[in-house]
């Protein structure tokens, strides 16, 4: 009995959250690898322009680069959750962050756009699949009252490099040229490993592994095994999938304006470095959005899935903007609306994670921001490539920014599906209740098989 004890504490422990500590210093590792990451991404427009006139191919061929990066990263955040799951957070990001700047690294030597896919664009997407999802699982591990509040302060990293990086990226274009633009880049993504090793080691509570001892070499058990880890259940529950699908059409749209903002700008007639402050401007913006968002979303005041919805609406009405600002030469016009743009896509993004756990509990949490990270890869995949496709046969960006607003609107539509969605009150995770209960089952199935020997031996004695 003393033993039960201390388990017991530890778990109301785990489920409450020490909401500061070292989990400050995780918010700070996130923060870096962060802005390595999507800050990065959001950045890579500068580099279009040069990739067009140098491999001479046309934009929507060029816009693979990208996509091909952040669909990659998508669809092995899956594969990150399930190694952490089975062995440690720690080691899987330290090992993401060599493969993210052994990609970009590997991209500054290509010679053809097939290069650029693999390195720039697969590996280096590799990496930054078994990055993200982990290093926010466990920030958000970390954290319940101030949860959404800490990703908000992590993830403003993400503006304040695409702050810094587009101007930073346009002077070691002219200076290195985009080759050495690229092998600087891959030093810099380095940087992840160290914020890798402060992830502490923790235990794992995951009890479907240790069940199954008697046909651990069967093949059931290892589909069994694997299921587990990947939290595939989840594809089953309604919440889970009406959740996902939103957040899918949202990503079509989402990063359309982080890849073709500045070559529109260029197109309107603007200069280079007034095209890269436009983008510097809606960083700037996205910081302010991210830390206001997550501060704003904490007191309660409204259910965090009602914010998503606003946030995500005024993103899609200000991309569907962007273009029309621009007309008629226009900068200032052109600057307000991304200053706008930006505030709301940063108020989102922490919004979109903190609501995870809401939908499927606390437990399951490193799968199921895996899993939606795997399905919403398809849309980072066909955004930016069907916004090129678009500007190839118009001749210009408005359709393009028309299209991708229009896919953020649909997905606040499809969040008014969600069950309970017009209730002013968040209902309680149904998955927690499912857990907990088979969790007890489990528990006490072992304190029977554990209490049958020592019966036995005592008749032995006796």
């Amino acid at each position: 009995m003393t033993n039960l004890k201390p388990k017991a504490e530890s778990r109301s422990d785990e489920a409450e959250g020490p909401d500061g500590g070292w989990g400050w210093v995780l918010v700070g590792a996130l923060f870096v690898s962060t802005s390595l990451v999507f800050g990065l991404m959001r950045s890579l427009g500068i580099f279009f322009v040069e990739f067009v006139q140098y491999f001479e191919e046309s934009a929507q061929a060029i816009s693979w680069i990208s996509s091909t990066g952040l669909a990659a990263q998508q669809f092995f955040s899956p594969l990150g959750a399930a190694l952490c799951n089975a062995y440690d957070a720690r080691v899987v990001v330290m090992t993401g962050g060599c493969l993210a700047a052994l990609g970009l690294v590997l991209a500054s030597q290509a010679t053809c756009l097939v290069h650029l896919y693999l390195t720039m664009g697969l590996i280096s997407g590799l990496g930054w699949g078994l990055v993200f999802t982990p290093m926010v699982a466990t920030v958000m591990a970390n954290f319940t009252r101030r949860r959404t509040l800490a990703l908000g302060l992590a993830f403003s990293s993400i503006g304040l490099s695409s702050f810094a990086f587009n101007p930073l990226f346009q002077l070691l274009v002219e200076m290195y040229a985009w080759r050495g633009a690229l092998l600087i880049l891959g030093a810099l993504s380095l940087n992840i490993v160290p914020c890798g090793a402060l992830i502490r080691p923790q235990r794992r509570s995951k009890a479907p592994v240790k069940v199954d001892s008697e046909s651990k070499s069967s093949c059931a058990a290892a589909l069994h095994r694997v299921s587990s880890y990947l939290e595939l259940s989840l594809l089953c529950e309604r919440p889970y999938v009406t959740y996902t699908m939103a957040i899918t059409l949202l990503n079509v749209g989402y990063f359309v304006p982080y890849f073709h903002l500045v070559a529109h700008s260029r197109q309107a007639g603007f200069s280079e470095y007034q095209a890269a402050f436009v983008m510097s401007a809606a960083g700037a913006t996205d910081i302010f959005g991210r830390v206001m968002s997550g501060w704003f979303s904490d007191l309660g005041h409204f259910r965090l899935i009602h914010l998503l919805s606003l946030w995500t609406t005024l993103a899609g009405v200000f991309i569907m903007l962007l273009p029309v600002s621009s007309m008629y030469g226009s900068y200032s016009a052109l600057v307000v609306i991304s200053l706008l743009y930006g505030f709301c896509s940063g108020a989102l993004t922490s919004v979109v994670f903190a609501a995870v756990p809401l939908v499927v509990g606390v437990e399951r949490m490193m799968g199921a921001l895996g899993l939606l990270q795997l399905i919403e890869s398809g849309a980072g995949l066909l955004g930016t490539p069907l916004s090129g496709l678009l500007r190839d046969i118009t001749g210009n960006y408005i359709t393009s920014f028309m299209v991708a607003g229009s896919f953020l609107l649909l997905g606040t539509l499809t969040m008014t599906t969600l069950p309970h969605y017009f209730s002013c009150t968040d209902p309680p995770p149904p998955q927690r209740r499912c857990l907990d209960n088979k969790n007890k089952g489990l528990h006490s199935e072992m304190e029977q098989m554990n209490s049958l020997p020592s019966d036995t031996n005592h008749r032995e004695v006796e």
